[in-house]
């Protein structure tokens, strides 16, 4: 059954790659990225349950993490064109 699993993450990751390269707006790509650091999560806490290694869950939690800031730091830069604070020079 575990092995069912990790090829359905598989599959499902597969088809998430082709969503990126095929995706036809910029927010589809950034979804798909997101997307596919979601189902690497997975497969990570999926690949330490069945290696019997609880380190993996730690390893996923810190990628589920840098996954949710980059995610957010992405959309931020395309909205405003900058990561930083604005000052009253950028803005003339």
């Amino acid at each position: 059954m575990l092995l069912a699993a990790t090829a359905a993450l598989f599959v499902a990751m597969m088809l998430v790659l082709i969503r990126l390269f095929a995706g036809p707006t910029l927010y589809d790509r950034v979804l798909a990225v997101n997307t596919f650091g979601t189902l690497t999560v997975l497969l990570l806490g999926l690949l330490g349950f069945i290696t019997e290694r609880p380190d993996f869950l730690d390893i996923a939690m810190l990628y589920a993490l840098i996954n949710f800031v980059a995610t957010i730091a992405i959309l931020k830069f395309f909205r405003y064109r900058a990561l930083g604070r604005r000052t009253l020079q950028d803005e003339d």
